[in-house]
């Protein structure tokens, strides 16, 4: 059995500061708000969608990787959770690739005289 001083020291070791946290809140605030600024300043095609999935994929980790604890856990555990939307991603973007092509061979298809 554990004495009162062990116990006290385990579970310090496994709390995190504040201002951890506050920094985060703060971080996702600015990329938030730069998220918001992309949408003011009206820019268009490309680089708007780059920078708005950019701005939510750096989001995403922050929360997912201090909020959810990930930062601290076996890196086991983490690519247990993180590698199968990761191969999604990668299969959808093969995906909107092939699409891109059949597109392109129907509208060149059907262009033909007599098509």
């Amino acid at each position: 059995m554990m004495s009162d001083a062990e116990l006290t020291q385990t579970t310090t070791k496994q709390q995190h500061p504040i201002s951890l946290y506050l920094k985060v809140w703060a971080l996702l605030f600015v990329l938030s708000t730069l998220s918001y600024l992309v949408d003011y300043f009206h820019l268009q095609g490309l680089l708007r969608w780059s920078l708005i999935v950019l701005f939510m994929l750096l989001k995403a980790g922050l929360i997912a990787s201090v909020f959810m604890h990930m930062r601290w856990e076996r890196l086991a555990l983490v690519y247990t959770i993180f590698i199968p939307p990761l191969v999604l991603l990668v299969l959808v973007g093969l995906m909107v690739s092939e699409a891109s092509y059949i597109f392109a061979l129907r509208e060149w298809f059907f262009s033909l005289p007599g098509g």
